[in-house]
């Protein structure tokens, strides 16, 4: 294994582990648009949540040693054919389905398999640390209790029946894992929570981001029914929806996701870079991931109906559930973004955060009126908001990109120098 160093990026062999990911958002939506509840959301937001812990653990290992050499990429093709199969077993990972494999059990043992190969790498990196050793053998321990409680998650609440408390004790159960997981992990692995590359963390984050915002795209693909044709309607929406994901996108990619990679840069305190790390990307990065799955939930569901030939032209009334969802999938987002800046650069971004004050506000107001009128209310918000923000930077979003620059220039003339001495 070859350790990490200061100036490491993401490897292609990161980047092919995250192109499960895609596939991973896609069934999440896929499964809670079959039967939209609350319980059922409920349960993609715990899939969600465990997942991106997964992930989390595999970028906390990339970033600790190089994941495209040595044994790594034997150990990434195992973490990544687990991964595939955990997401496989999602539409059954709360009730088993006849004629298959036990899908609660399918998801806990591979929930179990990536957890524990990553743990592997770690205690190898500790061998010869008795302390951190004598750690590793407690974090062990916390993977194994939230397998646990998958696995009679899974296979309890089925035995009670259609009793009315048994959906209750499963999702508590789930509930109890996620917790155990991240705030056991988070307390025993602070002293192995070591970021060596703050350029590889931050850029593995907003490349999930970037995955997230391509899920709202695949939904705008997927969501009219097969087979119909291309209307008025639909075409409206794809770009009503086109133009929310960009707005979104630029609200983070725009001058952000520069500002929050050199704040992490700037942090030469490893106590205040593990913070950085744990609250802005690991926690807060979790709602932004939310928030755009929503998203793409709604615009699912909202395609759907724009394509099918008995809906009016503008579409019927989205009704407050899905309203719900779709301006507080974008609002979630927003209200992230705003997160992570007071968390990172102690800036309240107030345009940002009066659009989702916005949106909460408008948002039982459009609920009775047409879907496509609705989605048109939501991207004339988002784009103001997130406009003003960007019109309103008095000085700072230049400083920052040309921090970018300049770092991204000289970059390149180091690599174009060795280039030139060594091939």
């Amino acid at each position: 294994m070859w350790p990490g160093a200061p100036g490491s990026r993401t490897t292609r062999l990161e980047l092919f582990y995250d192109l499960v990911f895609v596939f991973a958002f896609i069934n999440v939506t896929t499964l809670t648009a079959t039967l939209l509840s609350p319980a059922n959301l409920y349960r993609c937001l715990l899939v969600l949540a465990l997942l991106w812990w997964s992930w989390t653990g595999f970028a906390r290992l990339g970033n600790a040693v190089r994941a495209d050499q040595g044994v790594l990429p034997v150990i990434g093709v195992v973490t990544v054919a687990a991964t595939f199969l955990l997401v496989l077993s999602v539409p059954s990972a709360f009730a088993d389905r006849p004629g298959g494999l036990n899908g609660p059990l399918v998801f806990a043992g591979c929930y179990f398999a990536i957890r524990m190969t990553q743990l592997v790498v770690f205690g190898w990196l500790d061998r010869s640390d008795p302390l951190r050793r004598r750690r590793l053998l407690l974090r062990a321990l916390l993977p194994t209790v939230a397998t646990v409680l998958l696995v009679v998650a899974g296979t309890v609440p089925q035995r009670l029946g259609d009793r009315p408390y048994a959906v209750a004790l499963q999702l508590a159960l789930w509930t109890v894992a996620l917790l155990v997981e991240y705030v056991g992990g988070v307390t025993l692995a602070s002293a192995r929570w070591v970021v060596l590359s703050a350029g590889h963390w931050a850029e593995r984050h907003a490349l999930m981001v970037l995955i997230a915002l391509g899920e709202s795209i695949i939904a705008l693909g997927l969501g009219p029914k097969t087979g119909l044709p291309l209307t008025g309607p639909v075409a409206v929406a794809a770009l009503l929806g086109v133009l929310v994901v960009a707005v979104l996108w630029w609200a983070y990619f725009d001058t952000l996701a520069y500002a929050l990679e050199q704040a992490l840069h700037h942090a030469r305190d490893p106590a205040a870079r593990l913070r950085l790390c744990r609250d802005v990307y690991t926690f807060l990065h979790l709602p932004l991931i939310a928030g755009t799955i929503l998203f793409a939930l709604g615009l699912k569901d909202l395609l759907a109906d724009a394509a099918s030939p008995d809906t009016p032209t503008w579409g019927p009334p989205l009704g407050g559930f899905w309203v719900a969802i779709l301006f507080g999938g974008a609002g979630l987002y927003l209200l992230s973004l705003v997160g992570c800046a007071l968390v990172a650069l102690r800036e309240v971004h107030w345009p940002l955060l009066i659009t989702v004050v916005a949106l909460a506000v408008v948002a039982p107001v459009v609920a009775s009126i047409p879907e496509l009128a609705s989605l048109l209310v939501l991207a004339v918000l988002v784009t103001v908001g997130v406009a003003v923000e960007t019109v309103r930077e008095d000085g700072r979003r230049s400083r920052i990109r040309q921090l970018a620059l300049e770092e991204q220039l000289a970059l390149e003339a180091d690599q174009s120098r060795w280039r030139r001495e060594h091939l």
